[in-house]
Formats: structure tokens, C-alpha cells, sequence
């Protein structure tokens, strides 16, 4: 086996959390896949060690069609052969009785298993059949105490690589004139800063040109809203941490999105890039209208 791939093959009781757990493994990178049949699984495996190109796999499986039950109990029989590498590794989410079948009752949906009948039963037969592959799992997580956040810390906390960062920042420009972005989680307006677009000189740069850059920064607003605006979002980081949230999107906009917007999120890309990833981009930097 390529010693260079991990596996983790997440399974588990139905309605304990898998895909929640599944979107946790993908917020850490890994290349997800849902309800892999069991009979797939080596020929799936042998695909990604001849392609060389996928380094992290996580591959959800569970009893949702019942003609997997068998291939499932086979597949704790040839799981041993994955085992003979440290990379891989079987997660079984599992969560007691009360608790399975209150989340039922919440959702209103169906035990695969007691199509027909009282989810308990359902449930009591699942546990049953699971009962050789959670013996056989690296780590099992009961989810009974657990929100869907505290899970997904707690697949982080075993799993996060070193290079790995579970939060980081998106800061982007923007100009009022082409619309607002629609994946913004903060959107901050600074068209009441003095506009370098009517300074002859340079009005055909941006804010990435070091004349334009310091004509916003030494007016006395900008340096005012500046530290304002970064206190705000430094205070708010943790927070957004805390809940699980992997990134936050701040837009900062001007009319063209070409001088102040620009200049104004380098600026906060330097300083909050000493604590944080960050990540900067200026949507309109290189469109051009009769105004900025």
C-alpha cells in the first residue's frame, strides 16, 4: 500500500452523525465519498494507489440500502488487509437508543431497517449487525452528548493534520457599480473615504500601486475607520472558531472596487495574515467605468 494515503472509512448507527462527520472530513481535505458500497471498496482503493494523486480519502458507509448488509459483514472480514498500514482507519459513530430514536422522531424519517415497523426495532437490529465492524474501528465517537459541532471538533482534534488550518480569512474587494458578492459574510461600505479617482494622477491606477495606497491611508477618516474596523473583526474571530466555522468572507467595497477597496484590504490581508491565513482577492480590480 502507498504509505503516502490515508483512508479512514467513517461508518456507524443510522442517524448518529455520519454526515456530519463526513463534512468535517472534507473541511479538512480529505476526498469524500458517500455510501460507497462495501463490494467497491478494494477496486475503489486499488483506483486511488494507481492515480498517485489522492493523498487523503475518507468513504462513508452504511446500511441505507439493505442489499449491502452482507457485503458490509464481509468487508469487516477483508478490512484486515487495510489495516496492515498505519494510514488507515475505521471511524464508528454510534449513539445510545434514546437518543437515535429521538433524533427520528425529530426528522420524521424512516429506520432503514424498520421500514415497516417501530424505529427501536430498527435500531436494536442495526446495532446488532454493526456490532463486528465497531469492534473492529480505530475510534468510536458517541454522539449522544455531542452537537453537530462538538463533533466535528472532536474529528478535527483527532485528525487535523499540522499543515492543516481550520479557519481562515477571505478578504475581497469589490465595486458597488458591478453588485454586491454573494458569498460575503461581512460586507463593509468605505465610498465615504475621499475617492484618489478624482486625483488626475491617479485615477487610471489602483490600490495596489504604492501612490494610490498612501493617498488613502494618510487621510485622517481612513486611519480612524481602520482601527475601528479592525478591532471589530479581531473581536469577532474567536467567536466565529468557536462554532465551527472554517472560514469568514469580508468584503470590503468602494464604487469601482479599484483604489480604496483595494488598498484597504491589503492593509487588513497584512495585519490579520499575522494570526490568521488569509487569503485576498479584488473582484473588479480590472474593470473600468466613466466613474470609480
Amino acid at each position: 500500500m502507498n504509505n503516502d494515503v490515508q483512508l479512514v472509512i467513517i461508518s456507524g448507527m443510522s442517524g448518529a452523525g455520519k454526515t456530519v462527520g463526513m463534512q468535517a472530513f472534507e473541511d479538512l481535505g480529505y476526498f469524500c465519498i458517500d455510501n460507497m458500497p462495501p463490494s467497491l471498496m478494494n477496486k475503489f482503493w486499488e483506483l486511488v494507489r494507481e492515480t498517485g494523486k489522492i493523498k487523503k480519502v475518507a468513504v462513508v458507509i452504511d446500511l441505507r440500502a439493505k442489499a449491502f448488509y452482507d457485503e458490509i459483514m464481509q468487508m469487516t472480514t477483508d478490512i484486515s488487509d487495510l489495516n496492515r498500514s498505519d494510514t488507515t482507519q475505521i471511524v464508528f459513530l454510534d449513539a445510545d437508543d434514546e437518543t437515535l430514536v429521538s433524533r427520528y422522531k425529530e426528522t420524521r424519517r424512516s429506520h432503514p431497517l424498520a421500514r415497516n415497523g417501530r424505529v427501536i426495532e430498527g435500531i436494536k437490529a442495526e446495532r446488532k449487525l454493526l456490532a463486528p465492524l465497531k469492534q473492529a474501528a480505530q475510534l468510536v465517537i458517541n454522539t449522544s452528548e455531542l452537537s453537530p459541532r462538538q463533533l466535528r471538533e472532536e474529528i478535527f482534534h483527532n485528525f487535523e493534520a499540522g499543515d492543516i488550518e481550520k479557519f481562515h480569512i477571505e478578504l475581497m474587494s469589490f465595486g458597488f457599480k458591478y453588485g454586491l458578492p454573494i458569498d460575503a459574510d461581512i460586507v463593509m461600505d468605505v465610498r465615504f473615504l475621499p475617492n484618489p479617482y478624482y486625483r488626475p494622477e491617479l485615477k487610471n491606477l489602483t490600490g495596489l500601486d504604492q501612490p494610490v495606497y498612501d493617498y488613502v491611508m494618510k487621510q485622517p477618516e481612513t486611519e480612524s475607520f481602520y482601527k475601528q474596523f479592525l478591532g471589530l473583526l479581531e473581536s469577532i474571530m474567536p467567536g466565529y472558531k468557536r462554532e465551527g466555522k472554517n472560514n469568514l468572507t469580508v468584503a470590503i467595497g468602494c464604487t469601482g472596487g479599484q483604489h480604496r477597496s483595494v488598498a484597504l484590504a491589503e492593509r487588513l490581508g497584512n495585519t490579520l495574515g499575522e494570526k490568521y491565513p488569509v487569503h485576498i482577492t479584488h473582484r473588479d480590480i480590472s474593470k473600468r467605468k466613466e466613474s470609480n
